[in-house]
């Protein structure tokens, strides 16, 4: 068997995963941890509480996916899945919401109203992190580097971390982001 590979689709990952293949999960996980993440966070959870929705999420999918409908709308699961984690969560630290059933929630402020407009850039934010694995590994570093650090990085850090030239970073940088705009293009981004 061959080994999984970044670009199959879900539907092939996950029948991997369902004949027992420990690879193609990790390479699933590896796809999706940070939307899993991610969402928590634009709720406003705490880190701790973040790490522990998600643990429950991927718990669910190990646990369900042999019932998963449609590999191909995994995304969109893991999304469902995690938003009524955060319901969840909000629920059991608000006494006063903890009598409400789930479809009280969606009218309440707060989580339930910031919902559409945090999934679609939870959906964004997916497709810019999909669209980095398909830069070539040089590229898909230095955009971490330049845009993802906290504190930003000067670009003579940059080009020392990738043993280049400090001159030859704008440039590069520069062809980097190109290749990213085209892939994010081709995806409708």
């Amino acid at each position: 068997m061959n080994a999984p590979a970044a670009d199959w689709s879900d539907a092939r990952l996950v029948e991997r995963c369902l004949e027992g293949d420990d690879r193609a999960w990790h390479v699933l996980v590896a796809r999706y941890k940070n939307l899993v993440y991610s969402i928590p966070l634009k709720y406003g959870v705490p880190h701790q509480d973040a790490a522990d929705i998600f643990q429950a999420v991927w718990l669910d999918l190990f646990h369900g996916l042999s019932r998963l409908r449609d590999a191909g709308a995994l995304q969109a699961w893991l999304m469902r899945v995690t938003i009524h984690k955060c319901y969840h969560w909000k629920r059991q630290r608000d006494d006063a919401g903890a009598d409400m059933d789930p479809d009280e929630i969606e009218g309440q402020p707060g989580i339930g109203q910031l919902a559409p407009d945090m999934l679609a850039e939870v959906e964004r934010e997916q497709m810019v992190r999909e669209a980095m694995d398909k830069l070539p590994p040089r590229c898909r570093e230095m955009i971490r580097l330049l845009f993802f650090e906290h504190p930003p990085l000067r670009y003579e850090d940059v080009a020392r971390k990738l043993g280049l030239a400090p001159g030859s970073i704008g440039f590069i940088r520069g062809r980097c982001l190109k290749r990213l705009k085209k892939i994010l293009e081709e995806r409708g981004f």
